[in-house]
């Protein structure tokens, strides 16, 4: 294609704004609508594959369907001379990446981005769509700098999309669960602990998990957590980290069971409690006269809120700790493998630019 073509007969190409594993985003303009667009182009190599063509489509729609202010917008679809494009909104700012690498933020500007993500993650999931590659260079500065927004749904999964390989483990290892990394079906808890997990590295201007080695990553994920972010950060208010920490919580019911919930966390909303039916009506019983009162309960000296003891942990025995952590180990090295040899979408670089998504 010459620089001179128009792309789908509408959009003008011009200069190379990044490139990933997947896909190329270019400069553009909209000759209809006279407004500057960034237009992402599946690479050559790949436009053969199938399954991966799907998946670009799939990005397309599930974005398309998104219609929120913290979600970079999707204006077009289609195909030219055989390379499918998407065409988005141009966003001329940053990303968080390139924030986190200069150094740590202000807490009142990560407790701010996080609010963003999560309002983005909160239309998402009520739609149905999982972002599944929540990370800081998706998550972009809006046009005029006063919020942030979420892109790049490539990998993104929805109830009618279910194309992509069995067992695959497919987003940035660095910001997968525990559960995720040993083989898990993706959930929308995912993107919450992503979402954690950016809000930890944006505080400390560096990776939560600096291992470069795709089995030492999987390893310290698993069994190995980043070091409290209290003893690292103690200017930081307890709330936000308080609100970090329970979304990386390695044991997935300890964390955030909704986006709104965490992000109620952050901002110290109420969420209304869920409705629950009404036990079936029986007769009362009549009142029993004891024949001396009953000792003090606890419940009268209760908070009006309070969480319940979890059980006892059940003490295993040393040999069947020793199973379960070479099968964990296992696992993980299985899956790193599994990363390196099968999906083409990390072997490429990304490079890091001002665009309205990344790859």
């Amino acid at each position: 294609m010459t620089g001179h073509d128009l792309l789908g007969g509408r959009y003008e190409l011009r200069g190379v704004l990044g490139y990933g594993g997947m896909a190329e985003v270019r400069d553009g303009w909209d000759t209809r609508l006279n407004r500057a667009v960034a237009v992402k182009l599946l690479h050559p190599a790949l436009r053969g594959q199938p399954d991966i063509r799907r998946r670009f489509a799939d990005e397309a729609r599930s974005a398309a369907a998104l219609t929120h202010p913290n979600i970079v917008a999707v204006h077009d679809f289609g195909e030219h001379g055989g390379t499918p494009f998407i065409v988005m909104e141009r966003l001329p700012g940053q990303s968080l990446a390139d924030l986190i690498a200069l150094g740590p933020m202000p807490p009142e500007h990560v407790r701010s981005m996080l609010i963003d993500v999560l309002r983005a993650l909160e239309a998402a999931h009520a739609a149905g769509v999982l972002h599944r590659d929540i990370k800081p260079g998706n998550v972009l500065i809006s046009a005029i700098g006063d919020s942030m927004k979420v892109a790049d749904f490539g990998i993104a999964k929805t109830g009618g999309a279910s194309h992509t390989m069995t067992g695959r483990v497919l987003g940035t290892m660095s910001y997968l669960t525990p559960e995720r990394v040993a083989g898990a079906p993706a959930s929308a808890a995912d993107d919450l602990y992503a979402a954690g997990v950016m809000g930890y590295e944006a505080l400390l201007g560096r990776r939560a998990f600096p291992q470069d080695n795709p089995i030492a990553l999987a390893r310290a994920i698993m069994d190995d957590p980043p070091p409290p972010l209290a003893s690292l950060r103690p200017d930081v208010e307890p709330t936000l980290v308080a609100v970090i920490d329970r979304a990386m919580a390695r044991v997935p019911h300890q964390r955030f069971g909704s986006a709104a919930e965490m992000r109620a966390a952050l901002t110290g909303e109420l969420i209304p409690p869920v409705a629950v039916a009404p036990l079936p009506s029986s007769p009362r019983p009549a009142t029993r006269v004891l024949d001396e009162p009953l000792p003090p309960s606890m419940h009268h000296m209760a908070a009006p809120h309070y969480v319940a003891a979890p059980p006892p942990r059940h003490r295993l025995s040393g040999r069947t700790r020793k199973v379960l952590a070479g099968t964990a180990v296992l696992g993980a090295f299985a899956i790193a493998a599994a990363a390196l040899a099968a999906d083409p979408f990390s072997s490429a670089p990304t490079q890091t630019v001002n665009t309205s998504s990344t790859m």
